[in-house]
């Protein structure tokens, strides 16, 4: 694990702990502080001590300069934002050290700086080919172990916390709606397709899934060893690396759709492409946790006012006002129709049995999920490439003859 790796674990845990202390939840904050501690002694890996240190020691400026956010004493809106640029700035960090790694390599000179195994997120075909190894072959992959770990808690969050992976932690997301965002300074009109012809875009992510779970259970189980051993599988990143560094045609036409839909529309490319989205939008329907708006005081039925404001605010166009439990696949738990909502107990992300989960309730099981389990698989061995960093040069360096 790279110290880019160490330190954000160590933030969002830390923070974590800090928002379930002020919460109230003493005992969950001691539990997740001895947990962390424990991982830390239990590897003796310096780089998450450092980290460790580090992460306390931003977390006290923070105090200092910004206690409410801390605490968690702030609207969703914020506390969204700041996890969101956060996590993204992580990940361009992750990027730019997996680039110098990366390179290096080509080179062929030894690395310096490690390989950030996170970045195996973005293979999730492989994830799902080594998930379905340790289900039906008892196999666990050394080669890419953070891709089957990354996926399952992607996933999680899903069943646990509807789409609040996409509305509170995905990079994509973020960047989606600033390209909205500069497309509205130059246009201000909402360019929103047809209801005829939404319906239908919006079932491309979930073509675009079924064909990845086409490769997934279409490969026979038999076969797997064999895929997990070969170099293909062992250079997969680089070679997912290599298709957008250098991309051709047919790859520059596909971003440049991507751009335009993110632009287009908010939220375009997660409503239309993303096959994540897809994903999540079929696990969410299973999520205890909903929008919930409660007629007993929405000013609708209450006062008999005309009052949108929760549906002006959702970013997916859902008609929250109209509904008294929101079941879409497009809602993103990003509670804005909650903070748009001028009744403090109209609107909240709840169960069926009336369990609330606050925004800072949110942010909490979020960041558990994400880093949490990644830091149990580190800590169990299950998260640290095991290919030896001379293979992977020799690989690269030979990259274009590599193929299926």
């Amino acid at each position: 694990m790279s110290l880019i790796e160490s330190l954000t674990l160590a933030l969002a845990l830390l923070y974590s702990v800090s928002l379930l202390y002020w919460s109230g939840k003493r005992w969950g904050a001691v539990v997740s502080g001895a947990a962390l501690m424990g991982a830390a002694l239990v590897t003796l890996y310096w780089p998450l001590f450092i980290a460790l240190l580090l992460a306390g020691g931003l977390l006290a400026l923070g105090h200092r300069v910004k206690p409410e956010l801390l605490k968690g004493d702030v609207r969703a809106n914020t506390l969204r934002e700041w996890v969101q640029h956060l996590l993204a700035l992580s990940m361009l960090l992750v990027g730019l050290q997996y680039g110098a790694n990366a390179i290096m390599l080509k080179l062929g000179i030894t690395p310096y700086l490690m390989r950030p195994d996170v970045g195996d997120a973005f293979l999730p075909i492989a994830g799902a080919i080594e998930l379905k190894a340790i289900i039906t072959l008892d196999i666990w992959d050394q080669n890419h172990p953070a891709a089957a770990v990354m996926l399952t808690v992607v996933i999680l969050t899903g069943l646990l916390c509807k789409r609040a992976f996409c509305g509170w932690a995905c990079p994509l997301g973020l960047a989606g709606e600033y390209l909205y965002k500069l497309r509205k300074r130059f246009i201000k009109r909402e360019l929103l397709p047809p209801a005829w012809l939404d319906w239908p875009l919006r079932m491309l992510k979930y073509l675009l899934l079924a064909g990845l779970l086409y490769i997934v259970l279409g490969m026979p189980s038999a076969s797997i060893p064999h895929y997990l051993e070969g170099n293909y599988h062992k250079i997969a990143d680089l070679k997912m690396a290599l298709f957008f560094i250098t991309p051709g045609l047919i790859t520059l036409a596909c971003f440049a759709v991507i751009l335009m839909l993110a632009a287009w529309r908010r939220q375009g490319f997660c409503r239309y492409i993303c096959p994540y989205g897809a994903l999540l939008g079929l696990t969410s329907f299973l999520s205890p946790f909903k929008i919930r708006r409660s007629t007993h005081h929405c000013l609708i039925e209450t006062k008999g006012m005309n009052c949108d404001k929760c549906t002006r605010a959702c970013p997916a166009n859902i008609k929250v006002h109209e509904q008294g439990t929101v079941r879409s696949d497009e809602c993103q738990a990003c509670m804005r129709c909650v903070s748009a909502c001028p009744k403090q107990e109209a609107l909240h992300f709840s169960t069926r049995n009336g369990i609330k989960l606050s925004a800072r309730g949110l942010t909490i099981m979020l960041l558990l999920l994400l880093f949490m389990i990644p830091l149990i698989a580190y800590v169990g061995g299950f998260w640290v490439s095991q290919t030896p960093t001379e293979i992977r040069m020799y690989l690269i360096q030979h990259l274009g003859a590599i193929g299926h």
